[in-house]
């Protein structure tokens, strides 16, 4: 079993890696909006490997991490108003839009507040509690609030990319549903895999880390 565990982190590195080199052999989206959609998978992987060493991460992150990337790479491949799947549903379902960047943007907040979640707990003075959940989930707020002003700044800088990296489909109200539903994400995360994430944390502080 401990062999098992040791491997699966590089399972899920090479996963990643060569789901993004696939990516970008020819993808359905311009060069730009892949590169932008899929830049900050490029920089996950070499702070995993940098940070495996030294600040090994629990399973569920690794895997968390993992799917986030998938879902980051599939966005990028097709843009996110444009995955074939969410096209169906919506053409199915009688929808106003492609869903696949809601998706998205509740993982934003799902998985990155794990991430925050554990750097806290073992490089804080904080303990799992209201004072936990409260800065977890303010973290989550603020990179998705960075990411909006980042999808701005691209829309001003490029026109061409900026239709496909926006993602919006005609809603004015884009930017809010984005960012409630990282708020949504960061709590669920938080409330569901708290006690999982917790006994973890506990097995590498055991292991010496």
């Amino acid at each position: 079993m401990k062999r098992t565990i040791v491997k699966e982190p590089a399972v899920l590195l090479l996963l990643v890696a060569v789901s993004l080199l696939f990516s970008a052999i020819d993808p359905v989206a311009d060069r730009l909006t892949w590169f932008l959609e899929t830049v900050p998978v490029m920089l996950g992987l070499v702070l995993v490997i940098w940070s495996r060493p030294v600040f090994p991460l629990t399973p569920l992150l690794y895997r968390l991490l993992a799917l986030h990337a998938i879902i980051l790479i599939i966005g990028g491949y097709y843009t996110y108003a444009e995955v074939p799947l969410f096209n169906w549903l919506r053409d199915s379902l009688d929808l106003t839009r492609n869903h696949y960047d809601r998706i998205g943007h509740l993982a934003q907040g799902f998985i990155p507040a794990i991430l925050a979640r554990e750097i806290l707990l073992r490089r804080s003075p904080l303990a799992p509690g209201g004072w936990l959940l409260l800065t977890v989930t303010s973290v989550c707020l603020a990179f998705s609030a960075f990411y909006e002003m980042i999808e701005w700044w691209t829309a001003l800088i490029s026109e061409e990319a900026s239709a496909a990296f926006l993602g919006t489909q005609g809603d004015i109200w884009d930017t809010q549903w984005d960012m409630f539903l990282a708020l949504t994400g960061a709590l669920l995360s938080q409330l569901l895999l708290g006690g999982v994430h917790d006994r973890q944390l506990t097995t590498l502080q055991r292991d010496g880390f």
